[in-house]
């Protein structure tokens, strides 16, 4: 029976896997209407989607404060529970920039020390309830739904404060909600920041992870659907031909090229060294009378000239693509994907022999067109932030998944790129690529191409439970 869907997007990060791949036109297919909740600058009406604006969604004074008190007090519990300090990576230094920041430092640090258990973080998750219940913003949000009655509203990510408000409001008028996780790395983060009735999982490991973070969630409440980000990986009508693609963005015809995917700041701060590093890799091999180029695709929220130097000193080896997404305000997280990115992310990657980054999930992109990748795992030589380190990356939890480490190459330092290219241009990497793909499976799953038919058969089954 068609239902009338909620989707509530917090921020931008739900507009590329629920706005612009194939989860809307399935839903709509099935007979179910399909409205946003629309919490950002961006204008889904441009694009034929049905949304309703939320005007402000301005949170309690205390909300965010508690947001990071909550976070830090689950990463405390999780070193507690299982005698694992890699928990410990995972926290954000304080900033003490003025003395807002540290008022709001010490007030955060002393809820820490007062609720510094699994009952003193469940009383910090009531406060935090208590507060937005009292905002104007919840006041709006249950007349919204009052008025719209929808069968359930499904939150495009579980870690966005923003979201409280809406999810509260639906739980206290009996709508189901739902979340999906919307990362393969974000549960050991101790990101959970919404409660809802059901959550929406990439895989069976991510849902065996909820269980262990989260030991409240009972098996019921999770579904397994997969990510419909990898989508448009499998839909070949977003293919340009070779020629059109290489004309449009002058690369060279008669060269191969691999991709360079950039990092944000925080992720690598030293990323334009590595990309100086590779490319003095590839014309030491072009020395030899090879052909090779760079796709540099630059994180899509990073708008730092730190690569600047770096690509006019290597015109003739490295052609920028940047991602076309859109600025529609001063912030990072006013910066939109667009439909038209993941097209442009596609062809990239069809053109591409292999992807070159620190530690991103791009491997799987890749794995997807049957194509290798090569992690960097070393410092650069000039390190911007001091107590950085690559290492530290590849410790985290989510990489404890890949079933062997040579399911992608690894750089370990600047001096062997070029040697190990040529190895890889010259052999078979077919075995390399088929660890890669059954890391993959492990991730996300399969056929990750059915995702938005996943989200749905469990959203027609949350539907039927109410």
């Amino acid at each position: 029976m068609p239902k009338k869907i909620f989707i509530l997007l917090p921020d931008g990060v739900g507009l590329r896997n629920f706005a612009f791949t194939k989860f809307l036109e399935t839903g709509k297919a099935a007979g179910h209407e399909v409205i946003f909740w629309n919490n950002t600058t961006f204008n889904l009406s441009d694009i034929g989607a049905q949304e309703i604006k939320i005007k402000s969604s301005k949170l309690h004074l205390l909300t965010d404060l508690l947001k990071s008190a909550k976070i830090n007090i689950g990463l405390n519990l999780f070193i507690k529970r299982y005698a694992d300090q890699v928990y410990e990576t995972y926290r954000f230094p304080y900033l003490n920039i003025n003395l807002k920041y540290r008022l709001r430092n010490s007030i955060s640090k002393a809820v820490i020390k007062l609720c510094n258990s699994e009952n003193g973080l469940r009383r910090v998750e009531r406060i935090i309830d208590w507060l937005e219940r009292k905002t104007p913003y919840y006041q709006d949000s249950l007349q919204t739904l009052l008025a719209e009655k929808p069968d359930l509203v499904l939150c495009t990510n579980q870690r966005h404060v923003s979201a409280i408000a809406p999810l509260l409001a639906a739980r206290d008028l009996n709508i189901p909600t739902a979340t999906f996780i919307f990362s393969w790395d974000n549960l050991p983060k101790s990101t959970m920041i919404v409660a809802a009735d059901y959550y929406l999982v990439w895989s069976e490991f991510m849902k065996e992870e909820l269980l262990k973070y989260y030991p409240k969630i009972q098996r019921p409440q999770i579904f397994i659907t997969g990510t419909t980000q990898f989508e448009p990986h499998f839909d070949a009508s977003l293919l340009w031909s070779k020629e059109d693609f290489f004309k449009q963005y002058q690369l060279d015809i008669n060269k191969r090229y691999l991709c360079f995917s950039g990092d944000d700041i925080t992720t690598s701060p030293d990323d334009e060294q590595y990309l100086e590093d590779l490319a003095t890799a590839i014309e030491k091999i072009n020395a030899k009378g090879n052909n090779l180029g760079i796709i540099f695709r630059r994180c899509p929220v990073d708008f730092s000239d730190r690569y600047d130097a770096v690509l006019k000193k290597h015109p003739q080896t490295i052609v920028a693509i940047d991602p076309k997404w859109k600025q529609l305000g001063e912030t990072w997280n006013t910066v939109m994907p667009t439909a038209e990115d993941l097209q442009l992310q596609v062809n990239i990657i069809a053109n591409s022999m292999f992807v070159v980054n620190i530690a991103s999930s791009m491997v799987f992109d890749f794995a997807a067109f049957a194509k290798p990748c090569f992690y960097i795992n070393y410092n650069a030589s000039k390190k911007r932030v001091e107590n950085w380190n690559a290492q530290t990356i590849y410790n985290f939890v989510h990489f404890r998944s890949m079933p062997e480490k040579d399911s992608v190459y690894w750089f370990e330092n600047a001096d062997e790129m070029a040697e190990k290219i040529e190895n890889v241009l010259k052999g078979d990497s077919s075995a390399t690529v088929a660890k890669a793909q059954k890391w993959f499976e492990i991730i996300n799953q399969h056929p990750p191409q059915k995702a938005s038919e996943r989200f749905w058969e469990a959203i027609a089954t949350i539907t039927r439970k109410k």
